[in-house]
Protein backbone atom coordinates (compact mmCIF):
# COMPACT_ATOMS: atom_id res chain seq x y z
CA UNK A 1 0.00 0.00 0.00
CA UNK A 2 2.76 2.54 -1.16
CA UNK A 3 0.88 5.30 -1.46
CA UNK A 4 1.50 9.07 -1.19
CA UNK A 5 -0.56 10.80 1.63
CA UNK A 6 -1.58 14.41 1.80
CA UNK A 7 -1.94 14.41 5.67
CA UNK A 8 -3.66 16.82 7.27
CA UNK A 9 -3.00 17.09 11.08
CA UNK A 10 -5.32 18.68 13.38
CA UNK A 11 -3.06 21.86 13.80
CA UNK A 12 -4.31 24.39 10.53
CA UNK A 13 -1.74 24.75 8.07
CA UNK A 14 0.59 21.78 9.01
CA UNK A 15 0.88 19.43 6.23
CA UNK A 16 3.18 16.35 5.75
CA UNK A 17 3.18 14.62 1.84
CA UNK A 18 3.46 11.26 3.44
CA UNK A 19 2.42 8.87 6.61
CA UNK A 20 3.19 5.19 7.12
CA UNK A 21 1.09 2.71 5.39
CA UNK A 22 0.66 1.02 8.44
CA UNK A 23 -1.25 3.71 9.93
CA UNK A 24 -3.62 3.86 6.38
CA UNK A 25 -4.05 0.15 7.31
CA UNK A 26 -5.44 0.32 11.02
CA UNK A 27 -8.02 3.00 9.74
CA UNK A 28 -9.10 0.77 7.25
CA UNK A 29 -9.51 -1.94 9.47
CA UNK A 30 -11.53 -0.64 11.93
CA UNK A 31 -14.53 -1.34 9.43
CA UNK A 32 -13.71 -3.67 6.63
CA UNK A 33 -17.52 -3.87 5.12
CA UNK A 34 -17.57 0.22 4.63
CA UNK A 35 -14.01 0.52 3.76
CA UNK A 36 -13.50 -2.22 1.58
CA UNK A 37 -14.23 0.07 -1.39
CA UNK A 38 -10.81 2.56 -0.55
CA UNK A 39 -8.56 -0.54 0.56
CA UNK A 40 -9.28 -2.12 -2.65
CA UNK A 41 -8.39 1.09 -4.76
CA UNK A 42 -5.44 1.75 -2.56
CA UNK A 43 -4.20 -1.59 -3.30
CA UNK A 44 -4.64 -1.34 -7.54
CA UNK A 45 -2.42 0.07 -9.50
CA UNK A 46 -4.65 3.15 -10.62
CA UNK A 47 -3.27 5.91 -13.58
CA UNK A 48 -3.37 8.72 -12.34
CA UNK A 49 -2.68 8.01 -8.92
CA UNK A 50 -5.52 8.79 -6.57
CA UNK A 51 -5.17 11.25 -3.85
CA UNK A 52 -5.46 10.01 -0.14
CA UNK A 53 -5.78 13.25 2.85
CA UNK A 54 -5.18 12.13 6.57
CA UNK A 55 -6.39 13.39 9.30
CA UNK A 56 -3.79 13.29 12.53
CA UNK A 57 -4.85 13.40 16.00
CA UNK A 58 -2.38 13.35 19.22
CA UNK A 59 -0.05 12.09 16.76
CA UNK A 60 -2.13 9.43 14.76
CA UNK A 61 -4.10 9.37 11.70
CA UNK A 62 -7.43 9.11 12.63
CA UNK A 63 -9.82 10.03 9.46
CA UNK A 64 -9.01 9.61 5.84
CA UNK A 65 -10.78 10.86 2.44
CA UNK A 66 -9.86 9.04 -0.86
CA UNK A 67 -10.12 11.41 -3.93
CA UNK A 68 -10.23 10.31 -7.34
CA UNK A 69 -13.24 9.51 -9.47
CA UNK A 70 -15.02 9.14 -6.32
CA UNK A 71 -14.58 11.27 -2.78
CA UNK A 72 -14.77 9.06 -0.07
CA UNK A 73 -14.59 10.08 3.73
CA UNK A 74 -13.09 7.09 6.30
CA UNK A 75 -14.15 7.17 9.49
CA UNK A 76 -14.04 10.64 9.55
CA UNK A 77 -15.41 12.76 12.51
CA UNK A 78 -16.60 16.31 12.66
CA UNK A 79 -13.83 17.75 12.68
CA UNK A 80 -11.76 15.45 10.35
CA UNK A 81 -14.58 16.08 7.73
CA UNK A 82 -14.45 19.70 8.78
CA UNK A 83 -10.63 19.90 7.59
CA UNK A 84 -10.93 17.47 4.37
CA UNK A 85 -14.17 20.13 3.40
CA UNK A 86 -11.83 23.27 3.45
CA UNK A 87 -9.14 21.81 1.50
CA UNK A 88 -11.26 20.27 -1.35
CA UNK A 89 -13.24 23.52 -1.63
CA UNK A 90 -9.67 25.22 -2.26
CA UNK A 91 -8.76 22.35 -4.56
CA UNK A 92 -11.76 22.55 -6.55
CA UNK A 93 -14.37 19.41 -7.40
CA UNK A 94 -12.44 16.93 -9.46
CA UNK A 95 -15.21 13.96 -8.41
CA UNK A 96 -18.01 12.80 -10.01
CA UNK A 97 -19.46 11.81 -7.05
CA UNK A 98 -18.98 11.94 -2.88
CA UNK A 99 -19.86 8.48 -1.48
CA UNK A 100 -19.86 6.62 1.53
CA UNK A 101 -20.90 6.41 4.83
CA UNK A 102 -24.10 8.39 5.15
CA UNK A 103 -23.66 10.45 8.18
CA UNK A 104 -19.72 11.37 6.50
CA UNK A 105 -21.30 12.05 3.62
CA UNK A 106 -24.00 14.36 4.21
CA UNK A 107 -22.04 16.21 6.74
CA UNK A 108 -19.02 16.37 3.74
CA UNK A 109 -21.67 17.04 1.08
CA UNK A 110 -23.26 19.59 3.72
CA UNK A 111 -19.66 21.65 3.88
CA UNK A 112 -19.34 21.57 0.33
CA UNK A 113 -22.31 22.97 -1.40
CA UNK A 114 -21.83 26.36 -0.82
CA UNK A 115 -18.84 25.77 -3.38
CA UNK A 116 -19.44 22.55 -4.85
CA UNK A 117 -23.57 22.37 -5.45
CA UNK A 118 -25.59 21.79 -6.83
CA UNK A 119 -25.49 17.97 -6.99
CA UNK A 120 -27.00 16.36 -10.22
CA UNK A 121 -28.77 13.91 -7.19
CA UNK A 122 -28.50 13.22 -3.84
CA UNK A 123 -29.17 9.79 -2.55
CA UNK A 124 -29.53 10.39 0.92
CA UNK A 125 -30.04 6.43 1.98
CA UNK A 126 -28.75 3.14 0.70
CA UNK A 127 -28.31 0.29 2.93
CA UNK A 128 -24.88 -1.37 3.12
CA UNK A 129 -25.95 -5.59 3.35
CA UNK A 130 -23.42 -8.46 3.90
CA UNK A 131 -23.88 -12.20 4.34
CA UNK A 132 -21.54 -14.33 5.50
CA UNK A 133 -23.58 -17.86 4.87
CA UNK A 134 -24.77 -19.57 1.09
CA UNK A 135 -28.12 -18.31 0.51
CA UNK A 136 -31.56 -20.88 0.47
CA UNK A 137 -32.45 -19.96 -2.82
CA UNK A 138 -31.84 -22.05 -5.25
CA UNK A 139 -28.48 -20.89 -7.72
CA UNK A 140 -29.10 -20.23 -11.82
CA UNK A 141 -26.62 -23.00 -13.17
CA UNK A 142 -26.60 -21.16 -16.68
CA UNK A 143 -24.73 -17.72 -14.58
CA UNK A 144 -21.03 -18.34 -15.20
CA UNK A 145 -17.82 -16.21 -15.09
CA UNK A 146 -17.33 -13.89 -17.79
CA UNK A 147 -14.78 -14.67 -20.31
CA UNK A 148 -12.70 -12.61 -22.38
CA UNK A 149 -14.74 -13.62 -25.25
CA UNK A 150 -17.98 -12.32 -23.93
CA UNK A 151 -16.87 -8.75 -23.49
CA UNK A 152 -18.54 -7.36 -26.89
CA UNK A 153 -22.06 -8.66 -25.37
CA UNK A 154 -20.77 -7.59 -22.00
CA UNK A 155 -19.91 -4.00 -22.62
CA UNK A 156 -23.81 -3.15 -24.21
CA UNK A 157 -25.48 -4.55 -20.43
CA UNK A 158 -22.26 -2.74 -18.43
CA UNK A 159 -23.30 0.73 -20.28
CA UNK A 160 -27.20 0.10 -19.99
CA UNK A 161 -26.56 -0.87 -16.33
CA UNK A 162 -24.64 2.47 -15.57
CA UNK A 163 -26.57 4.46 -17.63
CA UNK A 164 -30.01 3.09 -15.73
CA UNK A 165 -28.49 3.30 -12.36
CA UNK A 166 -26.09 6.98 -12.31
CA UNK A 167 -28.21 8.67 -15.05
CA UNK A 168 -25.09 9.09 -17.57
CA UNK A 169 -23.79 7.61 -20.50
CA UNK A 170 -20.11 6.23 -19.73
CA UNK A 171 -19.64 6.68 -23.56
CA UNK A 172 -20.02 9.83 -23.46
CA UNK A 173 -16.70 11.40 -21.97
CA UNK A 174 -14.37 8.69 -22.88
CA UNK A 175 -16.30 6.96 -25.81
CA UNK A 176 -16.08 3.89 -22.91
CA UNK A 177 -12.50 3.62 -22.73
CA UNK A 178 -12.62 3.89 -18.88
CA UNK A 179 -15.15 1.63 -18.72
CA UNK A 180 -13.48 -1.35 -21.32
CA UNK A 181 -10.55 -1.02 -19.00
CA UNK A 182 -12.32 -1.67 -16.34
CA UNK A 183 -15.13 -4.39 -17.64
CA UNK A 184 -11.25 -6.22 -18.81
CA UNK A 185 -9.55 -6.06 -15.81
CA UNK A 186 -12.38 -7.79 -13.66
CA UNK A 187 -13.20 -10.30 -16.28
CA UNK A 188 -9.51 -10.87 -16.38
CA UNK A 189 -9.87 -12.03 -12.49
CA UNK A 190 -12.50 -14.08 -12.71
CA UNK A 191 -14.97 -11.13 -10.89
CA UNK A 192 -17.50 -11.26 -13.52
CA UNK A 193 -20.80 -12.94 -13.72
CA UNK A 194 -23.01 -13.54 -16.54
CA UNK A 195 -26.15 -15.36 -17.65
CA UNK A 196 -26.36 -14.96 -21.94
CA UNK A 197 -29.10 -16.17 -24.72
CA UNK A 198 -28.60 -16.17 -27.88
CA UNK A 199 -25.71 -14.30 -27.75
CA UNK A 200 -27.10 -11.31 -24.90
CA UNK A 201 -26.17 -10.59 -21.61
CA UNK A 202 -29.55 -11.34 -19.69
CA UNK A 203 -28.29 -10.87 -16.18
CA UNK A 204 -24.40 -9.31 -14.87
CA UNK A 205 -22.99 -8.86 -11.74
CA UNK A 206 -19.47 -7.66 -10.39
CA UNK A 207 -17.26 -7.98 -7.71
CA UNK A 208 -15.91 -4.52 -7.82
CA UNK A 209 -14.03 -4.56 -4.93
CA UNK A 210 -12.17 -7.45 -2.65
CA UNK A 211 -9.94 -6.07 0.21
CA UNK A 212 -9.86 -6.67 3.83
CA UNK A 213 -11.52 -10.11 4.13
CA UNK A 214 -14.66 -8.86 2.46
CA UNK A 215 -15.48 -8.37 -1.09
CA UNK A 216 -18.28 -5.97 -2.86
CA UNK A 217 -20.86 -6.60 -5.62
CA UNK A 218 -21.71 -4.37 -8.03
CA UNK A 219 -23.12 -3.72 -11.59
CA UNK A 220 -26.39 -6.74 -10.72
CA UNK A 221 -28.19 -6.04 -14.05
CA UNK A 222 -31.19 -7.88 -15.68
CA UNK A 223 -32.05 -6.92 -18.75
CA UNK A 224 -35.84 -5.16 -19.31
CA UNK A 225 -37.16 -7.52 -20.99
CA UNK A 226 -36.35 -10.72 -18.58
CA UNK A 227 -37.31 -9.05 -15.65
CA UNK A 228 -40.11 -10.20 -13.44
CA UNK A 229 -38.69 -14.07 -13.85
CA UNK A 230 -36.77 -15.04 -10.91
CA UNK A 231 -33.53 -14.33 -12.62
CA UNK A 232 -32.11 -11.60 -9.94
CA UNK A 233 -32.12 -13.96 -7.15
CA UNK A 234 -31.09 -17.15 -9.11
CA UNK A 235 -28.03 -15.02 -10.53
CA UNK A 236 -27.37 -13.79 -7.06
CA UNK A 237 -27.16 -17.15 -5.17
CA UNK A 238 -24.68 -17.75 -7.56
CA UNK A 239 -22.83 -14.69 -7.36
CA UNK A 240 -22.96 -15.23 -3.42
CA UNK A 241 -22.33 -18.91 -3.30
CA UNK A 242 -18.87 -18.34 -5.75
CA UNK A 243 -17.93 -15.08 -4.02
CA UNK A 244 -17.96 -16.65 -0.48
CA UNK A 245 -16.07 -20.04 -1.40
CA UNK A 246 -13.29 -18.27 -3.82
CA UNK A 247 -13.08 -14.06 -3.12
CA UNK A 248 -13.68 -13.74 0.64
CA UNK A 249 -15.78 -14.74 3.70
CA UNK A 250 -17.92 -11.70 3.79
CA UNK A 251 -19.88 -10.81 0.60
CA UNK A 252 -21.35 -6.54 0.56
CA UNK A 253 -22.69 -4.49 -1.43
CA UNK A 254 -25.16 -1.41 -1.00
CA UNK A 255 -28.37 -0.78 -2.69
CA UNK A 256 -30.67 2.42 -2.80
CA UNK A 257 -33.31 2.43 -0.32
CA UNK A 258 -36.13 2.77 -2.66
CA UNK A 259 -34.93 -0.02 -5.42
CA UNK A 260 -37.75 -2.35 -3.45
CA UNK A 261 -37.21 -5.36 -6.41
CA UNK A 262 -33.43 -5.46 -5.77
CA UNK A 263 -33.86 -5.13 -1.61
CA UNK A 264 -36.25 -8.10 -1.55
CA UNK A 265 -34.06 -10.19 -3.80
CA UNK A 266 -31.11 -9.65 -1.68
CA UNK A 267 -33.30 -10.60 1.63
CA UNK A 268 -34.09 -13.68 0.10
CA UNK A 269 -31.09 -13.96 -0.63
CA UNK A 270 -29.93 -14.15 3.16
CA UNK A 271 -28.16 -10.47 3.10
CA UNK A 272 -28.35 -8.37 6.25
CA UNK A 273 -27.94 -4.75 6.52
CA UNK A 274 -24.91 -3.62 9.25
CA UNK A 275 -24.66 0.25 7.97
CA UNK A 276 -25.84 2.88 5.50
CA UNK A 277 -24.19 4.84 2.76
CA UNK A 278 -25.25 7.75 0.72
CA UNK A 279 -24.07 9.34 -2.46
CA UNK A 280 -23.80 12.46 -4.09
CA UNK A 281 -23.75 12.63 -8.08
CA UNK A 282 -22.49 15.37 -10.01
Amino acid sequence: MGQEIALVSATPGRLRTRVGAAQVAQVLARDPVANVFVAARLAENLRPKPTLWGYETAGEVSALCFCAANMVPVEADSAALHTFAERAAQRGRTCSSILGPMAQVRELWRLLNPFWGPAREVRASQPLLVTTTNPEVASDPNVRLAVATDLPALEPAAVAMYTEEVGVNPLIQDGGTALRRRLEHLVSNQRVYVRLEHGQVIFKAEIGSVALGVCQVQGVWVHPNWRGRGLGAGGMATVTIDALRRIAGTVSLYVNDYNAPARAIYRRCGYRQVGEFATVLF
